[in-house]
């Protein structure tokens, strides 16, 4: 299918949601004829359901009913499971299922860069998008970052550029999606329930974001993970890596305390790694795949030292919120794996008492045990997986359980200390309790504002 195939055609969107609701406008226009379906209540749903209903897009909710087959493309938004039984019965009758991501760029006139990894997107993402601001060049921030591709397709220009978070769901269904420039962060155990806990098809999940890239496109990946290793060397672009470890001949590194990049042979000093605003291991890597991008689009480096000074990072990743009787408390809702756990603890060093647990994702909590162990005072466990988070840590640490965010704020202003932090970092998915991990970070910081 190319962007001109539409016209007429009939097709089928599952999942409203925002990306739903952005593609079946954007599918309208090119002149297709669009069925939403959500299994959703229609409560749940009554905004999105009136904003297609204003449009004249035919919707449903509380099902997925024979009508979603009739057609002959299926769109699928991020948060559709690729075997949810609307999926497979589709599949089965040979209908073509893609994602909204694959949708959207078949309308984008506007060069790509594409972020993934299994932590740091939206950091990355948003830090790009505003080196890009910082050097007045016009460009937007989308995708799996809170707007979708779809609704800001139509506003783009060949001269802009579209700075996508993109998610392993997303591109799971991918035909033709190609990025001028393609960024894997890094790649860590997250979503094993939606892999079969197989990393193998976790790591080729990411790596499908190259596929389609060619010899005049680039690929920037982390050398110094074993699993974006193996994937950048299926790449047929150009390739530039970065690492905290080890000085490349080509790419973004620390040089004496510098983050250094060299490119096309030439050598270019960014900044001294303690001016970067935004603190921490995790968020040098970060820095790194950002400046390489923005010095790839033309960013002179004076511009980018002075976005990496200011940059302050984003809500819900290591935020802080505010200092109750000496105790400090962060919200890092937005880690939702044990991988960011396992960041999140090694940058502070007070006494921690950590918020943990969630709906797991097949976690495996072991990588933690040393870290709990040398970090934290206490583990206030909550949501549906607080038995495995008690059972995971018990032994290493003083464990208390939460039958809510109320109950949990409270249990930890108790057994907090003066000169200690209060650490929301859960390490799942937020689905049990809350809307998603920003509703999840938003309550968190009311209650602790509240105290």
């Amino acid at each position: 299918m190319n962007a001109f195939d539409v016209r007429r055609a009939k097709i089928s969107i599952i999942g409203i949601a925002r990306s739903g609701v952005a593609a079946a406008q954007l599918l309208k226009s090119k002149g297709a004829e669009v069925f939403v379906s959500d299994s959703g209540t229609p409560e749940a749903l009554q905004k999105e359901v009136q904003t297609l209903n204003n449009a004249g897009i035919a919707c449903e909710t509380g099902q997925h009913s024979e009508k979603v087959y009739d057609c002959s493309l299926m769109v699928i938004s991020p948060g559709v499971p690729g075997n949810a039984p609307v999926v497979a019965e589709a599949q089965k009758r040979k209908i073509k299922v893609v994602s909204e991501l694959e949708i959207a760029s078949l309308f984008c006139r506007a060069p790509i860069v594409a972020i993934t990894g299994s932590n740091g997107k939206t950091t990355t993402t948003t830090l790009i998008g505003r080196i890009l601001g910082d050097a007045k060049k016009k460009h937007v921030v989308a995708g799996n970052i809170g707007t979708a591709f779809s609704s800001v397709v139509p506003g783009l220009a060949p001269t802009d550029f579209a700075i996508l978070e993109v998610s392993s769901f997303q591109l799971d269904h991918i035909e033709t999606f190609r990025p001028k420039i393609s960024v894997i962060l890094n790649i860590t155990e997250d979503h094993m329930d939606r892999y079969d806990h197989s990393m193998e098809l976790y790591a080729a999940s990411k790596g499908r974001i190259f596929k389609n890239q060619e010899a005049d496109d680039v690929l920037i990946y982390d050398v110094d993970d074993e699993w974006c290793l193996k994937e950048a060397a299926l790449a047929k672009c150009r390739t530039f890596g970065f690492s905290v470890t080890k000085q490349l001949s080509e790419g973004a590194f620390v040089e004496n305390d510098r983050l250094v990049t060299i490119l096309d042979g030439k050598k270019t000093e960014i900044i001294s790694c303690d001016q970067i605003s935004i603190k921490g291991t995790h968020n040098l890597y970060d820095s790194m795949a950002a400046v390489l991008v923005g010095q790839l689009l033309g960013v002179g480096s004076a511009s980018l030292r002075a976005t990496l000074k200011n940059f302050k990072g984003v809500e819900h990743r290591l935020e802080f919120v505010r200092e109750v009787e000496g105790v400090r408390y962060i919200n890092d809702s937005k880690a939702t794996n044990v991988d960011s756990v396992w960041y999140a603890l090694q940058a502070f060093k007070e006494p921690i008492v950590l918020l943990l647990g969630g709906r797991d994702k097949g976690n495996d909590y072991s990588r933690l045990i040393a870290l709990v162990r040398d970090h934290v005072k206490v583990v206030v466990a909550i949501g549906e997986s607080a038995d495995k988070v008690e059972m995971a840590f018990s032994a290493t640490t003083s464990v208390v359980r939460a039958a809510s965010m109320p109950g949990a704020v409270q249990h930890a202003k108790n057994l907090a200390k003066p000169g200690d932090i209060v650490l929301l970092s859960p390490a799942c998915a937020s689905f049990d309790w809350f809307r998603n991990y920003e509703h999840r970070g938003q309550v968190f910081k009311e209650l602790v504002n509240a105290l």
